[in-house]
Formats: structure tokens, sequence, C-alpha cells
């Protein structure tokens, strides 16, 4: 079975609310087996309403709607559900008789309007709301040639819409099914190359139509490998996702630094605590981006034991008690100050490892080298240091300049244990 999701309502198109409930609804749908194809946003206009849940029905099994179901003129679902199926809108007495008391219980009197609410398509089948003035409507469309495909129509309000999923559609959608079967997904992340790159290293893992598939998406140059996988139950699904995740962590080897919610602070925390080692962080390019992620984590001051952030090229040199005066734009002087950075800050708090993120030396003045960024990882080994491109989107370039030092500190981590 396959499905469309629709979300009505004019604060949803003006982007002046964000539409969660498909996201949940998606997911819900998804523990059930059941696929959803399509995500639909729509404002309060009849003509526009009747048109999307026309091609919704020729298109998708179950169809979940959220809003339209309220008191005023602009709430539409219950009469394009109506004109959907040809039916005139009948008067439910139990829905009203509900209706008037839940404006009792609150001691209001109930507006004359809100009796349009007991109105429903001759046919349909009342979805009750408990906690809210708006019945859902659960109704069958009629298809040429076909089954019908069956409309669940719910309040836009998520309390309201959640408990009536919980309660009545849900369990609706599971008796559809002919066996039982869900839907469940494997993330696997990786940092280090780029998407594309990433993608030729794994032989036809990403090929459409493919049995489970994979899906590849980008954050902040973090990327999420995610597979899925259809079965009778968890044992099932991940048993069909199991060798496609072997053949990504045999392609791609120390790219992958985690699943599902990891990010690359978990990895290296994880690390710290496995060999019990203890960082500090001396950071500028990054602005404290790197400390905070680090100390969001549970336990993390018992591996990242200090940190100090600096605003100015000046700042650094006093930080790191750097011999030079004055930094200049050369690659050279940036790597020394951000190695003796790193030292600085492993010496000063007692730590076992110290990573610094030096500023931007600028560009050279033709064009020919983008500006670089210097990160430094001391150890009782020594200091190594690294360059790595600044350039890309702005919204991006710290979040990522943060990740390539946690990633440096993840390599160096790994050789050792």
């Amino acid at each position: 079975m396959r499905a469309e999701i629709i979300s009505i309502g004019d604060e949803l198109t003006s982007g002046q609310r964000l539409d969660t409930n498909s996201q949940w609804l998606s997911q819900r749908l998804g523990e059930l087996g059941v696929e959803t194809g399509y995500h639909t946003t729509v404002a309060d206009d009849l003509e526009a309403n009747t048109r999307v849940f026309r091609e919704a029905v020729d298109r998708a099994d179950i169809v979940i709607s959220t809003g339209g179901l309220g008191p005023t003129a602009d709430d539409l679902t219950r009469d394009v559900l109506a004109a959907a199926v040809g039916k005139p809108l009948v008067f439910d007495e139990a829905a009203l008789r509900h209706i008037e008391g839940l404006f009792a219980r609150r001691a209001r009197a109930m507006p004359e309007r809100n009796k349009v609410q007991a109105y429903f398509p001759e046919g349909s089948r009342v979805i009750p709301n408990p906690q809210g003035t708006a019945p859902g409507i659960d109704i069958d469309v009629p298809r040429p040639d076909r089954g019908p495909s069956r409309v669940f129509a719910l309040p836009g309000v998520p309390a309201e819409m959640k408990e009536m999923w919980s309660a009545t559609v849900g369990p609706a959608i599971q008796a559809m099914q002919p066996e039982p079967r869900i839907i469940r997904h494997r993330r696997i992340k990786c940092f280090g190359v780029g998407e594309s790159d990433l993608e030729q290293m794994l032989p036809d893992l990403i090929r459409r139509g493919r049995v489970p598939s994979v899906g590849i998406t980008v954050h902040e140059a973090t990327i999420t490998l995610r597979i899925t996988a259809a079965g009778r139950d968890e044992a099932e699904c991940r048993a069909a996702m199991e060798p496609t995740a072997q053949t990504i962590y045999e392609c791609l080897g120390e790219l992958v630094f985690g699943e599902e919610d990891d990010e690359l602070q978990d990895a290296v925390v994880r690390l710290l605590a496995r060999r019990d080692l203890t960082l500090a962080v001396g950071e500028w390019g990054t602005a404290g981006l790197l400390t905070e992620w680090l100390h969001e984590l549970p336990d993390a001051e018992r591996y990242v034991v200090g940190a100090t952030v600096v605003a100015s090229g000046k700042a650094a040199l006093h930080a790191a008690d750097a011999e030079a005066d004055v930094l200049t734009g050369d690659d050279a002087v940036y790597t020394r100050t951000t190695s003796e950075l790193a030292s600085a800050m492993r010496t000063r708090f007692r730590a076992d490892i110290g990573l610094a993120v030096g500023g931007v030396s600028a560009a050279v003045v033709d064009g020919s080298d983008p500006p670089r960024l210097t990160i430094a990882l001391a150890t009782r080994d020594g200091v190594q240091a690294r360059t790595a491109p600044y350039t890309g989107h702005s919204a991006i370039l710290k979040p990522r300049a943060a990740k390539q030092a946690l990633n440096l500190l993840r390599l160096e981590l790994l050789k050792t244990v």
C-alpha cells in the first residue's frame, strides 16, 4: 500500500507555522509497513483542496489529511470529501452531543457555528476526538477499475491528531494489511570526502529500485547513508539490511564514524573514554562551536577537561604563548601558531591531547589559492598540523571546520585503539 499525507492551512503555505504533522505521520505509517509517496501542503482554498484530494486518491491507497475540520468558513475538508464521493453532508447527533459536552465541561457557551463540525459525508465513519471539537472523518473514495482509496481526515492540532491516530487510525490501517509488515531504516554516518566521491566508492548500492534501498543525504559535510528495508518484523528488516551495511563498512572503512543519531563528537568522546584519555581544546577559527558540541554530551567533562576560545589573532598568540607578535597571511605562520596553541592547551589543562583550530589564512592575491584553515593535534609524541580549504557556503564553514578538527582527532585515536 502507498500513502499520501495532505497538510491543510494558510498558516502552513505562508510559512507562519512549520508542518510537523506530516513527518510524524510518515514515521507512524512506516512502522506499519506503509510507504509514503507524497507530502502535499495546500492553502485554505476550496478549488485547490478539491484538486489536491482528487489527485491524492488517484495515486494513493491511503490518504491522511490534517487540518480543515474546524468550525470557520475556511475549514473546507468535510465539503471537499463530500464532493469527492458525490454524497451530501449528513448530521450526526452523537457527534454534536460530544461537542456540546466539551463546551459544557469548559464552562463555555457553544457558538452556533460549531454545529457544522457534526456534519459528515454520507457513508463516512466518525473518528472520535476525545479532547477536541473536531471529530475526524474516515471515508472510502471509489476509484474506477480498482479498489477504493481510504481517506482519514484528522484535525491539525498535533496532540489531538496523535491521540486519534493511536486509538483509531493506526489500528484501522494495520487491519488493512494482508499480513504483518513494517518498514525500518538504518542510518550510517560518514565524514571525510564529498558526496559524489563517496557514491563512487559504493558499487551499485544507490541504484534506483535496489532492495534494500540506499539513500544518501548531506548536512554540513556529514554524509548519511540510509538503508531502508521492509519485512514482517524488526528482525527480518535488520537481517535484510545487514549485508548492505557490511558492504558499506568494507568499502568506506574509516570514513564511517557511527550510526543513527551519532555525530563526530560522539565518536570522539567514545574513543577518549575507551582509552581513558583527556582532551583540551583551543579555538579561534570555529568561535567556540567545537567546545559547545563536546560539552553537550553526557559525561563529556570527564574527558574534555578544558577549552580556550579566542576571537583574534593577537589573542591566539597570547593563548599559545607564541613568540611572534603579529600574524601575517602566510600559511606557515598560522600553522606554527596553531601548533603552539595545541601544545599550550595540553600543558595548561594537563590533558593527554591538545586540539587547536587556528585562524583562516588569506587567499593568494591572484585567486589561485583559496583561504585555508589550520588544525593541530598535540600528544606526548609531538604535534601534527593540517591545513584544509576554507571555502563553500558561509553557513557551513564553521561547522565543517569543527568537524575536520574532530575527524583529525578521531583518526589519530583509531590508530592506537
